[in-house]
């Protein structure tokens, strides 16, 4: 017993090591950016910027906040991360509902064509011929329909459905004289918080950090998301903010703007932390 409880202490210890040194270095890059962001120009360009700010100064914030293109794309990136995690939490839980259930007749076909569907795609191609021919292209819905349905987090959501809900509930609900409307707004709903909230963070991180849609569907820059905004500034040779033309003050602002499109999704990330270890494991004991 003694062997058996210092062996399960060094493994412990091992982990908690090794998840340390994975956690530093993701850190690192990460305060490295925002410190280069509350650096001098001349220092970034010196590369003497370390871990703490050198020549601390804000003006590289005080540009962004001042320019108009990027508070339109953040505007347009809320809108639709606002609307698309609506339609995509909401498409998701009705049909993950149906294929959790076991009267279903026709699961487990409709379960094999969803499977396929993930290894089996038209390609880009087929997609904006699709896209243009439904009329969304250089719309708002060509950011927000294309993909709001995912089949693994369908699969993750009617796995947890199964594992987590008792099905006795549902019958109980029945003979109390709920439908299957009734059912899934009294029972189901109450009992899936920690999925719906896995979900959400998912659908919020998607719809946030998506641009590529946007270079395909969008050339009206006034319908420009955040993160195509941050992209054409990234990979063009000269920023237009503030009229800048050195490199070393377009280097600052490149951090700059990666720390405010980023910030966020720091911030709300705590509020669904409690609910995500338990709705991804939960939903995925049998996934």
């Amino acid at each position: 017993m003694v062997r058996k409880i210092s062996t399960d202490k060094i493994f412990d210890w091992i982990i908690n090591i090794l998840m340390g040194a994975i956690a530093i270095m993701f850190l690192l890059p990460l305060v490295h950016v925002v410190v280069c962001s509350f650096s001098s120009v001349n220092q970034v360009i010196a590369g003497n910027v370390g871990l703490f700010p050198v020549d601390f100064t804000i003006d590289g914030y005080k540009e962004v906040f001042a320019e108009e293109k990027l508070w339109r794309g953040f505007g347009n990136s809320l809108f639709y991360t606002f609307v698309g995690t609506i339609i995509q939490v909401t498409l998701q839980m009705f049909c993950a509902y149906p294929l959790s259930r076991r009267d279903f007749k026709g699961r487990k076909v409709v379960n094999l064509f969803l499977i396929l569907t993930m290894f089996i795609s038209g390609g880009m191609i087929p997609t904006y011929l699709l896209i243009s021919k439904l009329r969304m292209l250089n719309t708002i819905w060509a950011l927000i329909i294309p993909g709001c349905v995912s089949v693994f987090n369908i699969i993750v959501i009617r796995t947890y459905m199964e594992t987590s809900i008792p099905f006795e509930l549902q019958e109980a609900a029945r003979i109390d004289g709920c439908g299957d409307f009734g059912i899934f707004c009294r029972v189901i709903l109450p009992l899936s918080r920690p999925i719906i909230f896995v979900m959400v963070l998912y659908a919020i991180v998607g719809y946030w950090n998506n641009y590529f849609n946007s270079l395909l569907y969008i050339q009206d820059s006034s319908l420009f998301p955040l993160q195509r905004v941050l992209q054409d500034m990234l990979v063009s040779n000269n920023s237009s903010i503030g009229g800048g033309t050195e490199v070393g003050k377009q280097e600052q602002l490149k951090y700059v703007t990666i720390v405010v499109s980023s910030l966020p999704l720091l911030i709300i990330y705590p509020f669904f932390q409690k609910y995500f270890e338990k709705g991804v494991v939960m939903g995925g004991v049998k996934g």
